[in-house]
């Protein structure tokens, strides 16, 4: 009989795999900046934060990144920090705040302020570490500030709306596989009802 544990593990596998999957589909958003892509690889992680907690959404994440820096080879270990922490940042701050507020205003504004969070970060980290490893000057990365909070914001955001829509429609397949003939987990949803 597979422990409840093991089972957790298999869906976060499951998810960390869809998103390498999802991350291989990319497209520009600005034309100004074709190098800054975006795909739909952060969705399957932050249903994973919203259905197991901030750790098991880290964790998705940390696998998706390395994966995504072995198997395309770009930036290497520094490629696969920058997507950790972008990718990181969204999912810690958004599952933090709805494990806290497990309602469906709770998902509103843990997917807001991931955005938020997100759309501060990457910029920030570009501008520690783009000088010294690629060469740029600071500032050329300060001159690219704009189109870089710009991109994050669409990018967090656009994850975050699929992520609301289609969430619903698969937690319970989530849950009711790791529950199994257990007695079903009380997920702490208030009157509210919105099952998230």
């Amino acid at each position: 009989m597979i422990n409840r544990k093991t089972r957790t593990l298999v869906i976060l596998s499951v998810l960390a795999s869809m998103a390498v999957l999802l991350s291989l589909a990319n497209w520009p958003i600005f034309p100004s900046a074709p190098h800054l892509r975006f795909e739909t690889a952060d969705v399957p992680v932050l249903i994973a934060g919203f259905a197991f907690g901030p750790g098991a959404g880290l964790l998705v994440t940390f696998i998706m990144a390395v994966l995504m820096a072995a198997i395309t080879g770009l930036d290497g270990v520094v490629g696969a920090l920058m997507h950790f922490l972008s990718t990181g940042s969204l999912v810690l701050v958004a599952s933090f705040i709805y494990r806290r507020f497990h309602t469906l205003r709770g998902a509103i504004t843990g997917l807001v302020a991931g955005t938020m969070a997100q759309t501060v970060v990457m910029p920030l980290v570009n501008l520690a570490i783009v000088p010294i490893i690629y060469g740029l000057s600071r500032q050329q990365v300060i001159a690219m500030l704009p189109i870089l909070f710009a991109f994050n914001a669409v990018k967090a955001g656009l994850s975050s709306v699929i992520t609301f829509l289609v969430y619903k429609r698969v937690s319970w397949l989530l849950k009711g596989f790791v529950a199994q003939d257990e007695k079903r987990k009380d997920y702490g949803e208030s009157t509210e009802r919105w099952i998230f």
